[in-house]
Formats: structure tokens, C-alpha cells, sequence
């Protein structure tokens, strides 16, 4: 590891000097290094490839959608709720590491190894920029596709964007040389054969159901769906993956997602390794408490009974107590949100309690009162912190994408959920799930036009929903909705607890009250004033009242109801939102970049 670590650093700095920053229309100077000096053994290749690297880490367990809240300034939020152009939005549009990749493929062949290796590490490079074409298409729709470096006098500089069609087209043949190609070995955070297939498979289930849902493209959704299955399937029937369990449902899933060790995890397929003194894992304790990010309601009314029912078959369900919501779950539930009798041992800045009590829920404004687990390390020791692994690839995922695009392509049969979808609920001990379904009138209001799609839409439709739970916060549900063409479940505000009125309430589980309700009009009584319950803990009080007052919590009706966390979140335009403009700067720079899709 350490090695590696190494590895990349020097590369940085090698690439610092070829090139001395990321602008896109800058030469390379004519003085470079590297080209005569560099690429010449397989240590060099090494290198450079490992140079490429750019696994998230902590990052991927922070994102704002209908399953949580930002108070932080997200670009989503910004263009639904304001006039916006590409003079306002105005990022992305970056190419330095598209470069980075071409000069490493017209300059790799130099070296005198075996054209195996010369072919894997072709595989590696070209599997790098299929990722990074695939996040310029997912933004920006048609781009223009470059595979070669430019110099500052090539005409190409200022060529028009080319079609969805051919850019795809060019990503699929970067992945496919690479699928077939790249080692399936390797060290730990490198790229190898599965990691390849799994963001082969990754992507053409977005491409597959982007264009199916996003009709108006006109384009063909078939071939990529096949490609998504075949691409998993692969992965399945290759057996080095499987799903992580120790027959502990109520703590297998978080130790994926809380450990300095998944090397050797088998549902691990690509790591982000974090060794503490060698290469620090950047943890910090924002996750929890009211820093920025707080978990939705409606992604908790999502999870299923532990008896495989519907939440929503419950009576009273939308009106259920913070409590009562974690009774008798699908125990995923409670391994991402923080749940009544949790014990908090890291607390600090953004989560506050006494170390080794009940949690209890810390409420503030803009904020919904849920507090998420995934991604928080409980621990106070700042090796372990430093040491935290980050899960970037998990065969979950493998597993949800096949049995999606079986279903998408009408295939789906019980034998492949249960070695997809079922294999997932047997880790969290509740029942399997069989074909034909009932339907689920909640799930299916999300997702409306989803009927009129396939003949197994009622499969779909708890595909969808186990998907959005087993990857819960780990940044997959955004590109989601787009995909899905569910833009418009971004208009609602993400709400909060509920409370029924104002009083006392017990969020510890415990049987006796922990916080107190007030009306925004009075003050908190000094400590020794406040109501202490029957075990003799004196009550956390928050002041109660609408939006726009100077409540500490806000409820939907001023003394009762859901918390909410903002009176308007804007309206989602389609298709136009599911795209971003292309900077203006860049387009004054070349004037045959037009923008699409009502940008301007």
C-alpha cells in the first residue's frame, strides 16, 4: 500500500511539471519531460496509470436528494429555485484529466514488455476515460469526443459537440477493449477486470434507462440493458464475489461501511484503502449531527416490515412516532439511520451527547431530526478513524443492476432474483421476494409512467425500492432519478419526525420522556427549572414554530406535524434539468459549442 502511495505522488508531480495546470487549450510545453525520458518500462506504466486514480472516499456517504437534506449550497437546489444560465452555472466543463489519459495512451506502446501487459495497460487507460466521458455525458448530454491530446493550433480545439449516439458508442468500445484486456488481479485500489465490468454494467444501465424513460432522445435502449446483464452476470458466475454475512443481520451490513479492514471482504470489489501513517483516510465527524446533512422521512417509510410487508400497510403510518418507526424494520433501518437506544461514544462538534448513553435526537432548524449512521464512525481513537476503509464497488450493486435490467428486458424470472435481490434480503433476515408482487400504491405514486413501461413492472417497481435501500446514502440515488426520469420527486422537501402536538416525547426508546416541545414564543428555563422525568434526567427543551419564525425546530403547522427543513424547494423543468449548460466562458471561446435543451 505504501508502495503505491508512493507511486501516485511521484506522478503528481511528474505531471505537474509536463503540464502546468489543467486548462484545457493550454500546449504542452515544447520542453516537456516524459515522452523521451518516461514510458519505457512496466514500472513506468505503473506509474502513470496508478497516476489516474480517483476513488471517493467519505464523500460518497453525502448527498442530497428525496432521501436527505442539505443545508449547504447544492447545485440541484440552485437552478429549481433561481433564474440560472451558464453564467451562473458554470463548472464542470473541465478536461485536464481526459488529457492526463491521452498522453499515457500515445505514448504507452514505447515500453519493451510483453503486448499482454501493453494490452492491459491500454485496457486500464481507456477504462479511465470511458469513466470520465461517462460523467461529461451525464452532465452535459452531447459532448465533443477527443482521443487524442491537443495542441493549441489543433482545429479540433473548436469543434461543435458531437451526438449522444457516437459518444456512447466510443465509451462501450473504451469498455469492451478494457473488459477484455485488463488482469483480473492486481493490488488493492487498482484497476482489474471486475472493477471494469462493474462500471461497464454500472453504466449501461444508466445509458439503457435514460434513453427508455427520456423518450423524447429517440434513441435505443435495448442493446445496453443486455449489455448490463451480461456484464454482471459475468461477475456473478465468475464466484469471487459474494455477499458479506456472518448470520448477524442486525450488524453485518454496517460493518461494510465502519472498518479498517475489507481487504479480503468478498463483497469488495474495488477498496479505497486507508492505513493509518501511511495513507490517512481523511475522516471527519460531519456525517452526524447537524453539520449539513440529515436524512429524509421518506426514504424511512421506503424500508419494508420485518416481516417483508409494506410500511405503509400499517394503519397510522404517516403519523407514527420517532419510536414507533424503528419497531419490527427491515434491520438495514437501523445500520444507516440512528435509532431510539443507539449509544454514541464519538461525540464532538457535530454530534453532541454524553459518550456511552442513548443518543438523543439532537433537533435544530433546516434540519429533519434523523441523524445517519452510514458513514459515522463511532469510535473516539484517532488511529481507527484514520484507518477507515471506504467501500467504493460493493457486489450489492452488481446484483441490483442484473436483476434491473432483467426486468427491464422482460427476462426477469425467480431464479434470477433469487440469486440477485434475495440474496441481499437473506442477509438482513426478511422474506424473499417472488415474482408478480403486490403493488405497493406509495412506491408506485414515485415512479407513475413505470406501468405503461414493461409487462414487469410490479417487479420493478421493489427492484427500485430494494436498490434505493441497500445503497442508501452512498450517493447513487441522485443519478437515479435522472435515469429514472423522476426529476419532480425533488420538488418535495424532504420532511422530518413527526410530533402531534407540543409536550414531552421519548426518543430513546426507554419509556420515559427526553425532550420537551415549547412554543417559539417562550424561553427556555434555566437548567435547574427544567421538568426532569421519573428516572431523574432533566428534559432538552426546543423551541417550536412554523418556518420563518425564530423556532429552533420547525413543524409543519407551527405546534404539530412533520419537521420540515425549507417552505420551497422550486420546480424541476424536463428535460432541461436533467442537463447543465456549457459554461459561457467556454462557449464564447468556441462559438460551435451550442447550447441544448433550453439552456442558454
Amino acid at each position: 500500500m505504501k508502495k503505491i502511495t508512493l507511486i501516485i505522488n511521484f506522478v503528481a508531480v511528474f505531471l505537474l511539471i509536463q503540464s502546468c495546470n489543467d486548462d484545457f487549450m493550454e500546449r504542452i510545453p515544447k520542453t516537456e519531460i516524459g515522452r523521451e525520458n518516461f514510458f519505457n518500462t512496466r514500472d513506468d506504466l505503473q506509474m502513470y496509470i496508478n497516476s489516474l486514480i480517483d476513488w471517493p472516499g467519505q464523500g460518497i456517504y453525502v448527498e442530497a436528494s428525496d432521501d436527505g437534506y442539505s443545508t449547504g449550497a447544492v447545485e440541484f437546489r440552485t437552478i429549481m429555485m433561481q433564474p440560472t444560465s451558464s453564467a451562473t452555472i458554470n463548472s464542470g466543463w473541465n478536461w485536464g484529466k481526459l488529457r492526463q489519459i491521452n498522453f499515457f495512451l500515445e505514448n504507452y506502446s514505447k515500453a519493451d514488455i510483453p503486448q499482454a501487459d501493453l494490452d492491459h495497460f491500454e485496457g486500464v487507460a481507456r477504462f479511465h476515460r470511458a469513466r470520465f466521458y461517462m460523467g461529461m455525458l451525464k452532465r452535459f448530454g452531447d459532448v465533443p469526443w477527443y482521443d487524442k491530446v491537443l495542441e493549441a493550433d489543433d482545429p479540433e480545439l473548436f469543434k461543435a459537440r458531437d451526438s449522444r449516439e457516437y459518444v456512447i458508442d466510443r465509451i462501450f468500445e473504451d469498455y469492451s477493449f478494457a473488459a477484455d484486456h485488463v488482469r483480473p488481479g492486481g493490488q488493492v485500489g487498482e484497476v482489474n477486470k471486475w472493477v471494469v465490468k462493474t462500471f461497464m454494467g454500472r453504466h449501461a444501465l444508466y445509458e439503457g434507462t435514460f434513453r427508455k424513460y427520456h423518450d423524447y432522445l429517440g434513441l435505443p435502449s435495448e442493446s445496453y440493458m443486455m449489455i448490463a446483464r451480461d456484464q454482471t452476470r459475468d461477475i456473478i458466475e465468475s464466484d469471487y464475489f459474494s455477499i458479506y454475512s456472518t448470520g448477524n443481520p442486525e450488524s453485518d451490513y454496517s460493518a461494510l461501511f465502519n472498518n479498517t479492514d475489507l481487504a479480503g471482504n468478498p463483497e469488495i470489489i474495488l477498496l479505497n484503502r486507508s492505513v493509518e501513517g501511511e495513507k490517512n483516510s481523511g475522516y471527519w465527524s460531519y456525517i452526524f449531527g447537524n453539520y449539513e446533512h440529515s436524512p429524509s422521512k421518506d426514504l424511512l417509510q421506503a424500508y419494508l416490515m420485518e416481516d417483508g410487508s409494506y410500511y405503509s400497510n400499517q394503519a397510522g403510518w404517516e403519523t407514527k412516532l420517532f419510536v414507533e418507526e424503528f419497531q419490527n424494520r427491515d434491520p438495514r433501518l437501523s445500520q444507516t439511520y440512528a435509532y431510539p437506544g443507539w449509544i454514541i461514544h464519538n461525540t464532538g462538534t457535530y454530534a453532541l451527547g454524553t459518550p456511552g448513553t442513548p443518543y438523543i435526537q439532537e433537533l435544530a432548524r433546516n434540519f429533519t431530526g434523523y441523524h445517519q449512521l452510514k458513514g459515522f464512525v463511532n469510535n473516539l481513537s484517532p488511529v481507527y478513524q484514520a484507518s477507515i476503509d471506504w467501500p467504493v464497488l460493493r457486489y450489492a450493486e452488481v446484483l441490483l443492476i442484473y436483476a434491473e435490467a432483467r426486468a427491464e428486458l422482460q427476462e426477469l424470472t425467480q431464479a434470477d432474483l433469487d440469486i440477485s435481490i434475495n440474496e441481499l434480503r437473506s442477509r438482513a433476515a426478511i422474506p424473499q421476494m417472488t415474482m408478480n408482487p403486490q403493488i405497493d400504491p406509495i412506491q408506485a405514486a414515485r415512479y407513475p409512467g413505470l406501468s405503461a413501461s414493461t409487462s414487469q413492472w410490479a417487479e420493478l417497481l421493489e427492484i427500485r425500492r430494494e436498490r434505493r435501500i441497500e445503497l442508501a446514502r452512498e450517493s447513487r440515488r441522485y443519478n437515479d432519478l435522472m435515469r429514472y426520469r423522476a426529476g419532480n420527486l425533488l420538488e418535495k422537501a424532504p420532511e422530518g419526525l413527526y410530533f402531534p402536538g407540543l409536550g414531552n416525547y421519548d426518543v430513546t426508546g426507554d419509556g420515559y420522556p427526553d425532550i420537551k416541545l415549547i412554543p417559539h414564543t417562550d424561553i427556555v428555563p434555566p437548567f435547574a427549572e427544567r421538568e426532569v422525568n421519573e428516572i431523574g434526567q432533566t428534559l432538552i427543551y426546543f423551541r417550536t414554530g412554523p418556518l420563518g419564525t425564530d423556532a429552533v425546530v420547525y413543524l409543519e403547522h407551527g405546534d404539530h406535524g412533520n419537521i420540515v427543513v425549507a417552505s420551497d424547494m422550486g420546480s424541476f423543468a424536463d428535460p432541461k434539468h436533467y442537463y447543465r449548460p456549457i459554461p459561457q466562458r467556454d462557449v464564447q471561446i468556441n462559438q460551435n459549442l451550442l447550447q441544448m435543451f433550453g439552456w442558454d
